[in-house]
């Protein structure tokens, strides 16, 4: 059981990348998903998150506006499209998923809510 992200790579400031979040042994209908990311000598933050069905949301306000995050059950996938990416959005980032709803409080509190952590995908916003 586990969530694998990826995606990452080099993009220059002002660029986009869109990460993929997929599902193995396990369907993803039931979860929250939320986005985490962890720049070198920093703690995990929480990025974004999203309800098992979509119609809640949650951004950390460095990424409101540039980040949007999405899902598709039927494929057992997530998605973490970024624009206008700066060098301070340079990280490992990772998915993992909750039976919590997505809220400030819930992403507030860390990812010690968050399981099945996978390896993470890095990005290197760098020109």
């Amino acid at each position: 059981v586990q969530l694998q992200a990826s995606g990452g790579g080099l993009v220059q400031p002002g660029g986009s990348l869109r990460l993929s979040c997929a599902a193995s042994g396990f369907t993803l209908d039931y979860f929250a998903i939320g986005w985490f990311r962890q720049a070198p000598g920093k703690e995990r933050e929480g990025v974004s998150c999203i309800s098992s069905t979509s119609h809640k949301t949650y951004y950390a306000d460095p990424v409101k506006g540039r980040f949007t995050v999405s899902r598709d059950n039927a494929k057992n996938m997530v998605y973490l499209q970024m624009s206008s990416l700066i060098p301070e959005d340079t990280a490992v980032y990772y998915c993992a998923r909750t039976l919590e709803t997505c809220s400030d409080d819930l992403m507030a509190a860390g990812p010690e809510s968050f399981g099945s952590w996978g390896q993470g995908t890095l990005v290197t916003v760098s020109s």
